[in-house]
């Protein structure tokens, strides 16, 4: 037997090129297309980064009205879905009904088995319209609520909003929104994109993969994180109790959520990003907790690498904005799906079907040995 090179969870092993998401984990820093996130946060929009991922490339001011306009006309759901979603027992977790209906949604696009690039393309746009009304619609539906229909008038942030909540967002509520979509909007070859991407490469088709990219989303180690953040501050209580709290953790080997990152040995740079909005959004304790936890736990284990990520403060953020918990998850989802579908339309131009080895452990030249003699 060969002896093969080991990486377990195939850490630091290149699975692809790419010109979309560079990390410097040393320096924390995120680039979009060679742009730093922090530019992107400043001065663009969600719709703009989105379709930057999908062109790789900066649109011109014509593309990014098209692709705004087709975003806008693509957000509502077929009535059939939304009767299935209102069937859904209330107690389905948000991103199960994501990834349900997302997987549905195949049989109603007549191109969903098309394998040209440019209808894979046209299938992205209406993936990343929907992605907002299929959560909203589903928690409204949970709550016994009627939906709130798509407002075509609305930017892609505050119409989510206004569809959750039944009410048009304040200006800097939706901008709040819009910028935690851009931090969100890709990150590189992560577990997530990474499944969508090896689904696609079987050729199969755009709901299969992104529906991959959901299923690896949702677990705690990946998506479900900020979800445990907060839950974690609810824990604490109070500011006066972080520091026992945190040291009890530590004994015990426990993971403090919302803290170190496979990449970033630094700062993650969009949680410095968000918590200047959940400083300015967050009046209530679960912010001054963070900030305790965050200066505690940097002085513990900061020389180690172990540094706030960008799930910290994203979870005191969606809190302000009167997001329940569980659908913390789901907007990473929201934001995320623009660069699970960049990285398959960027992977199909050159594919190559994953197929990845493993290192036999077991031994070899045995022989069968029947039931009746076990």
């Amino acid at each position: 037997m060969k002896d093969y090179p080991f990486s377990k969870g195939l850490e630091d092993v290149p699975a692809a090129e790419s010109v979309l998401t560079y990390i410097d984990g040393q320096e924390g820093k995120l680039y979009y297309l060679g742009i730093p996130i922090e530019e992107w946060a400043e001065k663009s929009t969600y719709e703009e980064v989105a379709l930057s991922l999908l062109l790789r490339r900066l649109p011109t001011k014509d593309e990014l009205k098209v692709f705004d306009a087709a975003l806008r006309s693509s957000r509502d759901l077929p009535d059939e879905i939304i009767d299935f979603i209102y069937d859904l027992p209330p107690e389905t977790h948000p991103m199960s009904a994501l990834r349900s209906v997302v997987s549905l949604l195949e049989s109603y696009d007549e191109e969903a088995k098309s394998q040209d690039l440019d209808a894979k393309f046209r299938i992205s746009i209406r993936l990343i319209a929907k992605f907002p009304t299929i959560v909203a619609y589903f928690d409204r539906a949970r709550r016994d609520k009627d939906i709130v229909r798509p407002d075509p008038s609305l930017t892609h942030a505050a119409n989510f909003l206004y569809m959750l909540r039944g009410e048009v967002p304040t200006e800097y509520e939706a901008r709040v929104m819009d910028v935690a979509l851009i931090l969100h909007a890709d990150h590189e070859m992560n577990a997530s994109t990474f499944a969508s991407m090896v689904v696609a490469s079987t050729l199969s088709d755009m709901y299969s993969a992104i529906v991959a990219g959901i299923s690896a989303l949702k677990g705690p180690l990946h998506g479900g994180a900020n979800e445990a953040v907060l839950k974690m501050f609810k824990e604490i209580g109070s500011v006066d109790k972080v520091e026992k709290y945190i040291d009890e953790a530590l004994a015990q080997n426990k993971k403090i959520m919302g803290f170190g990152h496979r990449v970033y040995k630094t700062y993650d740079p969009r949680a410095r990003i968000l918590k200047k909005f959940a400083e300015k959004l967050a009046k209530n304790k679960y912010y001054k907790i963070a900030v305790k936890v965050e200066d505690y736990m940097i002085k513990k284990v900061g020389h180690k690498g172990i540094f706030p990520n960008v799930d910290f403060y994203s979870g005191i953020v969606y809190n302000s904005l009167k997001i329940r918990t569980d659908l913390f998850t789901p907007i990473f989802a929201i934001a995320r799906v623009a660069g699970w579908a960049a990285h398959i339309l960027e992977y199909l131009e050159d594919n190559r079907i994953f197929r990845p080895s493993a290192i036999y452990k077991g031994e070899i030249d045995k022989h069968y040995i029947p039931i009746d003699q076990r």
